[in-house]
Formats: C-alpha cells, structure tokens, sequence
C-alpha cells in the first residue's frame, strides 16, 4: 500500500507553496512546477504532481514568433497546469481530499497577468546548436531564460553579454534548463541551447 501524507500536511504543503511563489521569478517558478512534475510522475505522488500544477497555474505565458539563427519557429504550446491536474488526478484514486484539493486549484482565478513571459517553440537536433542573438533586456531588471525540453533530451542554456562574455550558464544533465542574471544597463544579449543528447525534438525558450 502506498504511503499517504496526513491531509493537514497535504494542505499545508500546498498552501505553503502559493505563498511562496509570490515572491520567486515567474520563469524560476516554471522550472520549479516541472521538475515537481518529473518527480511526481516518478513516484507516483499526487502531492508533487498537484503542487506542480498549481506552481505552473501561477504564471500566464504567452506565444511569441522567435526562431534561432536558420531556424524556424514551430506551432505548439508548452506543458500546462490543465495537463499536470489531469496527471494528478489519475493518481488520486478516489481520495475525497486530493480530490478537494484538485477542484480547489482549478477553481483558483490565475494570479498571472498579460504581460507576462513569452515562449517559443523549435526543434533541436541531437548534438545540435541554436543560437538567439541580440534579445534585449533591460538593466537593472531580474532577467530570465528558461528552455524546456522533451524527457530524454539533454539541454543547456548559455547567455553571453555584447561583448561575448558569459554571464550566465546552466550545464546541467537534463531536459530543462535555467539562467537569471540582472544586467547592469539596459542591452542585448545572445541565447545559446546546445542538445548534448543522442535525441532531438521541440523545446520552448521562454523569456520574461
């Protein structure tokens, strides 16, 4: 028999969370609802996979036409939270208060808003580069670069300022990647995802 966390942990866990993604960067948000996501999906944990959901919920995204050097953008949309609560809902089981929880997440009135960060959509290669120069940014602002891939796929991210110093990197073995940088003025910067997987396919670059 799997082992269920007390309800009043469930909603204390998941309460907890909404108050903190107040004050964490939306895209920062993003990468955290999915890795909940892989590893609810892993364990088969509902509690991951509804607190994904609603870590996601929290942050309006909006479609954007951006392609890399010789590239081109691809139609799609990215995971969304209708897709981690339906996720949750197939592990629930019946649970009266998972279920609860659930109606309560999609019932809540998304706390995102219009101008929020974009995404776009490409496939990569395996061993493939592409490369996105000259995204503006403002200085001063808290900037953010998240890519997410399809599962197997091993993705990086890099970010070099104008003058083609790194400013920020992510290397880490996974399909997802992340960059928050706060540049000092306002000025262009140029996004470089590397796939160092045998396995190409979509992935979204998302901005704020």
């Amino acid at each position: 028999m799997r082992f269920r966390r007390p309800a009043s942990a469930l909603a204390l866990a998941l309460c907890a969370n909404g108050a903190l993604a107040a004050d964490v960067a939306p895209l920062k948000q993003v990468q955290t609802a999915r890795a909940l996501f892989d590893i609810g999906l892993a364990t088969g944990d509902p509690l991951y996979l509804l607190t994904a959901a609603r870590l996601r919920k929290s942050v309006d995204l909006s479609p954007i036409e951006r392609a890399p050097e010789g590239g081109v953008a691809e139609p799609g949309t990215v995971l969304v939270w209708q897709d981690m609560l339906a996720a949750a809902r197939l592990q629930i089981s019946g649970d009266p208060v998972l279920s609860g929880l659930a109606d309560d997440i999609a019932a809540e009135r998304s706390k995102g808003v219009s101008s929020g960060p974009v995404y776009s959509i490409v496939t990569i290669r395996p061993g493939g580069t592409d490369t996105y120069p000259q995204l503006p940014f403002s200085g001063g602002d808290y900037a953010e670069i998240y890519v997410e891939g399809a599962s197997g796929t091993d993705l990086n991210v890099m970010v070099r300022d104008d003058k083609g110093r790194l400013v920020c990197s992510d290397t880490d073995i996974s399909a997802i990647a992340y960059c928050g940088w706060r540049p000092a003025t306002d000025g262009r910067f140029t996004i470089v995802v590397e796939n160092q997987g045998r396995r190409g396919g979509q992935y979204s670059l998302m901005t704020n």
